[in-house]
């Protein structure tokens, strides 16, 4: 028999008995469809699995901040998207009127340093007389990202800053997506806006539409200024800001850790449309929003640093910082003059971690977080290992920050998977976007890697192109082999995210995706609830295991011992993945446990397949493809599963004794 691990195929030929001892990875199923899987449960093969190892990556790609996650229903709130030079383009606002009633134009007229650009609206009609305005109004109106999802019941907060050297009359509505039905409305009156005043009002839906729009109208003559125009639902995970549903999805996931926020968002095409930290924190309505030029589109940047350090701490999840190091896709800046960016960096770092009475941590308590959070690891840019300045930038940063703040891990962009790294670093970033075969196949990738240097951190997975689809089996499939020789290399391998996270359907700038939304309707693609089985393999404890088959490469297994908080209760969790046609017999052997300490009863085994691996979900079949649970009839330690093609299959036996608490040497864990 061959195995792809071939010292290890060679002793389980002539060696059964010593199986325990050994890692092998994907192998080969015979021609009876039979495979063998030896577990080895005892302490002496188990390694802890970092605490961080399966988290996300989120970036502002796909609207999957602005319109997606944030759930400010406005878009352009600011004026802001057609640059500073005015008059600008208003899009997506527009105009409630025929030209002789208004004309609505923009000057920098703004009450806000940094964002100068405000809205004019210089109104002819009136309510009486020969040019009286129509019964709703003239003005402008806002349709949000592809239309506001507006529910009967529920209550949304409208906040707008308004001047006028006249007393205003003005109307703030919700209107259906026909135009002509009102879900909420509020007549705002005041008799001195000669100075910028910030108008605050509740709106309570007495209807339903997912594709309406927010309206400021008037019937009454003469010049309205407006600037940042927001509206949120008052229902928001914690308050916080984020939309609810969203939340949920990616907390169900339990991540050990989030990137963010970034990818290719964080460079930039040019450093002008970077992320720059300092201008999206603060007041909201400070915050002059930028052009990401990467995925071409303009965020206001209410999701800014503050909030993903505050989302990271609601999802329980490590915060992962990336940050440009002073170079983008086309432009960078020279190491002999990059010391302000490095400073700006130390900045972040003080405004996540810093006291309450320090100069960016006093900004961070007036946002309403006087205590730190707990900012552990950063990433020195993205995807820069290779242009000319990244090696004498990064050391610059990796100096400055190891200097001030010596626990702090830094990421390298170089991938130190095959070869050393010829720069210090705690971890190195490492992506793969691949067809299918290819990222099965990589299941191995890391087998050979040295245990001695910096870490792996895989933050971009994912099966691209034709295999995908928007999303289908074959691609979570393919995944969900490349996690498991990640999960058996725990020991090489310290966090693993696949991206993109999110996509509103409406804007699909990549595919495929975990998560995909609109403005009211949402669902997981089959890679999303891939994801969901390995979402209990943070800090628990892998044992070795070996497979031994024949022919095709398309099995791969792990073994994991974890504590199900739920029921109070410890399992052994079996994963394999069957990456071929045919159905396979899979006999498994547990050794290491005392006789009895598997339950015949308790025990449930859960698949992932479809009749098709194209087969995807959609927003009418949400969960077409999903994991589906099933008791596991006598379970023990010795027994025979039946694995479905194409299949990802997950057996967790109940177990009599506790989870070995278990302080391994990486040796353990090598094949």
């Amino acid at each position: 028999m061959e195995a792809t691990c071939s010292p290890c195929g060679l002793l389980l030929f002539f060696f059964i008995g010593l199986y325990a001892s050994f890692q092998c990875c994907a192998t080969k199923i015979d021609a009876n469809q039979t495979a063998w899987l030896f577990v080895n449960a005892s302490q002496m093969s188990a390694t802890k699995i970092p605490q961080t190892m399966f988290g996300i990556s989120f970036e502002e790609i796909n609207h999957s901040g602005a319109g997606g996650l944030w759930a400010e229903l406005v878009n352009n709130r600011g004026f802001e998207a057609g640059g500073r030079n005015t008059p600008s383009n208003i899009d997506p606002w527009s105009i409630l009127g025929e030209e002789s009633l208004l004309i609505v134009s923009t000057e920098r007229a703004s009450c806000f340093d940094r964002n100068e650009v405000a809205l004019r609206m210089e109104v002819f009609c009136d309510k009486d007389g020969d040019n009286s305005c129509p019964a709703g109004g003239v003005g402008v109106y806002n349709p949000g990202f592809w239309g506001m999802n507006i529910e009967q019941g529920q209550t949304y907060k409208v906040i707008f800053y308004v001047r006028s050297l006249n007393p205003l009359e003005m109307s703030v509505s919700f209107i259906g997506s026909n135009g002509l039905q009102t879900l909420a409305t509020a007549d705002i009156v005041e008799a001195d806006v000669s100075n910028w005043t910030k108008v605050e009002v509740l709106l309570e839906a007495k209807g339903t539409d997912h594709s309406s729009r927010l309206q400021l109208t008037t019937t009454k003559k003469g010049v309205i200024w407006l600037d940042q125009v927001s509206a949120m639902p008052l229902d928001t995970h914690k308050g916080h800001g984020f939309r609810n549903d969203l939340f949920n999805m990616i907390a169900d996931l339990k991540p050990g850790f989030i990137r963010f926020p970034g990818g290719s968002f964080v460079e930039g095409e040019w450093l002008v449309n970077a992320f720059r930290w300092k201008e999206t924190v603060g007041p909201w309505e400070e915050r002059p929003g930028h052009f990401g030029d990467v995925w071409k589109y303009w965020t206001d940047d209410g999701l800014g640093y503050f909030e993903y350090l505050q989302l990271a701490e609601d999802l329980g999840a490590v915060p992962v910082w990336v940050f440009n190091n002073g170079i983008s896709q086309n432009d960078q800046v020279d190491t002999s003059i990059i010391l302000p960016f490095v400073q700006n960096i130390l900045d972040s770092i003080e405004f996540a971690r810093g006291d309450a009475a320090s100069t960016w941590g006093s900004v961070r308590a007036a946002m309403g977080h006087p205590e730190p959070f707990d900012l552990k690891y950063v990433a020195i840019g993205n995807q820069d290992c290779g242009r000319k300045n990244y090696h004498g930038n990064y050391l610059k940063f990796y100096t400055a920050i190891k200097s001030a703040y010596p626990d702090i891990k830094i990421i390298s962009n170089c991938d130190g998977s095959s070869q050393q790294l010829d720069h210090p670093a705690d971890l190195y970033d490492f992506h793969v976007y691949t067809n299918a075969k290819s990222m099965f196949s990589m299941a191995h990738n890391f087998d050979h890697t040295s245990r001695s240097g910096p870490k792996a951190f895989v933050s971009e997975y994912a099966v691209t192109g034709k295999d995908a689809g928007r999303g289908n089996l074959l691609k979570a499939l393919a995944e969900a082999g490349f996690l498991i020789g990640l999960e058996r290399n725990s020991d090489a391998v310290e966090m693993a995210s696949n991206a993109p996270l999110f996509v509103n359907a409406n804007d699909r700038r990549f595919n495929a995706d975990a998560i995909v939304f609109d403005s009211s309707q949402i669902y997981g693609t089959p890679s999303y609830w891939m994801q969901h089985f390995f979402r209990e393999s943070n800090g628990a404890i892998i044992h070795n295991s070996t497979l031994q088959a024949n022919l095709s490469n398309s099995l791969i297994a792990s073994a994991i011992s974890w504590p199900n908080a739920k029921d109070n209760k410890n399992y052994l969790r079996i994963k394999v993945v069957n990456f071929g046609s045919n159905r396979v017999t899979l006999k498994i052997s547990i050794d290491g446990l005392e006789k009895n300490k598997i339950q015949k009863t308790g025990s449930a085994k859960t698949i992932l397949t479809s009749s098709n691996v194209t087969d995807e979900n959609t927003f009418n079949g949400p969960k077409k493809v999903a994991p589906v649970t099933s008791p596991l009839e006598n379970a023990g330690n010795k027994m025979n599963v039946i694995l479905a093609p194409y299949s990802l299959n997950s057996l967790d036996l109940l177990r009599n004794s506790n989870i070995l608490q278990v302080t391994v040497s990486n040796s353990a864990q090598e094949a």
